[in-house]
């Protein structure tokens, strides 16, 4: 494909040897479709970024590593590089490493991966909290590459920071909104969790429970979890919950998968009187509009990533401390005040 790239410059933004990149520019053979595709995306991405290269400034590249629904993972590409401009003088490019689900394994071989190759100022990260994890953080920091953990923490880790809501107030700002709007119905509530190894759903889920637990201590929850957030998994998980339990009148989505949650409700003739869930990604933002979700707690994603490329470009003495990083602000956002730049 036609690009005005050095094949130098194309290899370091892949991740892969010269050599290979060669092979793939000129069909030579010998590759594998998905390194193929990985030397496509990374001319795409430097498509992308070359308006923001320039001569002079300290140049930082970053890799994105996320274990998440397609479109969160969309949202953090598109958020990271609405930011670019805005980082200057500095020049930020990054690499994405984006998985949806799979074996821990692959996504330990990806962080070790970035150590070995090189070329990598900073890490952000958004990954389960289990020890495999943590013990690759510790690798990553001991050959000085800062992480920043994303939306969800690895406290245990030797994580730089961690940015994103204080997840355990959402879950209790949701469980405060799903107090006052079913009252006193009756009514059991279904939380539906992605992946119990993900910390900042985990501390959603106690931040509800606590206090829905205090402000109606009657009220039943009923968990469904381990979809990974996504559509094809979520929705068998819902209805069986939906049939084992009649009485279920409301949703508290802490880890996506909305569209498929209502589809099973619709399928079995069912309704809800509350459904809160987390983020403006397209799926939400759609279902917002159409009154389908009651509210959604959103952060600025893009102030997120903002924050994690400062704080990477703190480790190296490119900018000063500034002391600990905030938790981002929640929003609640209904039908009636979604931002001017909602997906």
């Amino acid at each position: 494909m036609a690009h005005p790239y050095p094949i130098r410059e194309i290899a370091r933004q892949a991740g892969l040897s010269e050599a290979t990149v060669d092979r793939v520019l000129n069909n030579r053979g010998g590759v594998r479709d998905s390194t193929t595709l990985e030397v496509h995306q990374a001319i795409k991405d430097l498509d992308r970024q070359r308006t923001q290269v320039r001569i002079g400034g300290r140049t930082f590249m970053i890799d994105i590593v996320t274990q998440a629904p397609e479109r969160f993972s969309s949202a953090v590409r598109a958020a990271l590089e609405a930011e670019l401009p805005a980082l200057r003088p500095a020049v930020m490019r990054s690499r994405f490493h984006f998985r949806e689900t799979g074996p821990v394994e692959e996504l330990i071989a990806t962080l070790d991966r970035i150590a070995q190759r090189g070329g990598c100022q900073g890490i952000v990260l958004k990954a389960p909290d289990i020890p495999e994890v943590t013990a690759a953080v510790g690798r990553l920091a001991a050959v000085g590459l800062p992480v920043v953990t994303l939306v969800t923490d690895l406290p245990s880790s030797a994580r730089r920071a961690y940015v994103g809501i204080d997840n355990r107030a959402a879950g209790a700002t949701a469980a405060y909104l799903m107090g006052q709007w079913l009252g006193d119905r009756p009514g059991n509530v279904l939380t539906t969790v992605s992946r119990g190894s993900f910390r900042g759903e985990e501390e959603r889920e106690m931040g509800f429970r606590s206090a829905l637990r205090n402000a109606r201590p009657g009220r039943t929850l009923v968990e469904v979890t381990d979809s990974d957030g996504l559509d094809a998994t979520q929705r068998d998980l819902v209805l069986r919950a939906l049939r084992r339990d009649p009485d279920i009148r409301a949703v508290y989505s802490i880890g996506g998968g909305n569209t498929a949650t209502i589809q099973a409700f619709e399928e079995l003739g069912r309704g809800y009187e509350v459904f809160i869930a987390h983020d403006l990604d397209h799926d939400n933002t759609r279902l917002l509009r159409e009154r389908r979700l009651s509210a959604v707690l959103h952060h600025d994603l893009r102030q997120d990533m903002r924050r994690a490329c400062q704080i990477i470009m703190r480790a190296h003495g490119a900018l000063p401390d500034d002391g600990p990083s905030l938790p981002s602000p929640i929003q609640v956002v209904t039908p009636y005040n979604m931002p001017s730049d909602a997906a």
